[in-house]
């Protein structure tokens, strides 16, 4: 029986989600091993004289306890 652990992240991109995405789980995986996937929870954008300027995202990291 594996023990899986819950942790809420958040990232931005000023490139997409998706990169937000990508950037949270390599930063998160620094200090947490056994990453097993991620739900992303909520997605926003900032605006700027009009223009999409930063992607972000709230997501859940769900990772094994060993």
């Amino acid at each position: 029986m594996a023990v899986m652990k819950v942790i809420e992240v958040l990232a931005n991109s000023e490139t997409s989600w998706e990169d937000a995405t990508k950037k949270a789980v390599k930063q998160a995986s620094k200090s947490v091993k056994n990453i097993k996937s991620v739900f992303v929870q909520s997605q926003s954008a900032v605006v700027n004289d009009d223009n999409v300027t930063e992607f972000r995202v709230n997501l859940k990291l769900t990772f094994e306890v060993k």
